[in-house]
């Protein structure tokens, strides 16, 4: 991927934002337990602190993403990353868990831009040809942060408090915020030098044109997003408690483990662009999804043997599937309609956030209905599924585009 200093600087830095909105989500996995027991009530219940914040962040994406096209981009996103620390704060004093939810649900709403405005941005800057390419390593950046701040979420509940843990990922969205601003208001690229041409805006009812864009030709690219959130961040989400409730760790131990997810995932963010242009981007979905079901096949394996060895090729085959799926996904979305590619791609985090606070809820209510491994194996049928229907969808688009 050959892109210019001033290119790398924004990959960098809108990387560094969305690994910090990552986090201050998925840090609070391991955690979970401790909040529990904070809060007095079970691990199960406490799970809603999770599909608090990612229902509000995958439902307002393609808003703030419409926004973005319209305001423009660096501006939405130093109002989001400000709110996205100061929601931070909020929780970590929240006295009872209805207000942390709250909280949770205010930072969601804060944050829910980050990733599809800074996605447009970069598509923006590099210019088409190398979109792919530059949106997977900025993604890989973000997902490391999902995976880390597991580890580092864990290291700071147990060494001090989950409230120290929120207060901590609030100075790393401050940090995200100066470094936000120090970027210059852009010299982007339409192709490969230049600037974007400025387009007026989008005529139409918001919901009507975001229908038109969801259910259009390319709504095979935004049926796989939906079941990638399911899959792949509800798994996620429930790692932690079940390491916590099979394996007998604690949420350092387990969180050291969820680690090796953001590792995956900057690794996946590397190749994802060799393997594109070797297999095409439906190829590149393909081994995402296969990596996908390897790391439920270990989760199942974790629950029979009731070891956490298998666990460390669950957490790292689950960050290099989704890294590969969902980066592909918002690249492909982005010629559903080239003049509101904010809107297309905060559609793709509409399905894959959403869709991963659905998980979380729907994981919650199997796992008290038949354990964990009723949930990895919903998880497994609807991977093998979203692989079969979702790969003939794909197939025929690209069938079409030619």
């Amino acid at each position: 991927m050959n892109l210019t200093p001033d290119q790398r600087r924004v990959v960098y830095t809108l990387g560094f934002c969305g690994l910090v909105s990552a986090a201050d989500n998925w840090f609070v996995s391991p955690a979970l337990p401790a909040i529990a027991n904070a809060m007095g009530v079970a691990a199960s219940a406490a799970a809603i602190v999770l599909t608090a914040y990612l229902v509000p962040y995958g439902l307002l994406q393609p808003v703030c993403g419409t926004l973005g096209d319209r305001f423009g981009r660096l501006r939405v996103l130093h109002v989001i990353v400000a709110g996205l620390a100061a929601g931070t704060f909020l929780c970590a004093v929240a006295p009872t868990l209805p207000l942390l939810v709250a909280a949770r649900v205010l930072t969601g709403c804060f944050a829910a831009g980050i990733i599809a405005v800074s996605q447009a941005h970069v598509g923006d800057v590099v210019g088409p040809k190398r979109r792919g390419a530059a949106v997977g390593v900025l993604m890989g950046i973000t997902f490391t942060g999902q995976g880390l701040s597991s580890g580092l979420g864990g290291i700071i509940t147990d060494l001090m408090s989950w409230r120290a843990a929120f207060a901590c990922f609030g100075v790393l969205a401050l940090v995200a915020l100066v470094l936000l601003w120090r970027l210059p208001h852009p010299v982007a690229s339409a192709g490969d030098s230049g600037t974007a041409p400025a387009t007026a805006a989008p005529q139409g009812n918001f919901f009507a044109r975001a229908a038109r864009i969801f259910f259009g030709s390319h709504r095979a690219v935004y049926f796989v997003a939906c079941t990638t959130g399911l899959v792949f961040l509800g798994v996620y989400g429930f790692m932690g408690t079940f390491l916590a409730e099979r394996c007998g760790l604690g949420s350092t131990q387990a969180g050291l483990i969820m680690m090796l997810y953001g590792v995956m995932c900057l690794v996946g963010g590397t190749v994802s662009g060799r393997i594109g242009a070797t297999h095409g981007p439906r190829g590149v979905i393909y081994v995402g999804e296969t990596s996908g079901l390897l790391a439920i096949a270990a989760l199942l394996a974790v629950g029979v043997t009731g070891s956490w060895v298998p666990a460390l090729l669950a957490a790292g085959a689950l960050g290099f599937g989704y890294i590969l799926t969902q980066p592909t996904l918002v690249s492909l979305s982005m010629d559903a309609d080239p003049a509101q590619t904010g809107l297309c791609t905060g559609l793709i985090g509409l399905g894959v956030f959403a869709g991963g606070g659905v998980g979380s809820a729907m994981g919650g209510q199997l796992v008290a209905f038949g354990g964990y491994q009723l949930l990895w194996i919903a998880a497994a049928l609807l991977l093998v599924l979203q692989l079969v229907v979702g790969g003939r969808a794909l197939a025929a688009l690209g069938r079409s585009s030619r």
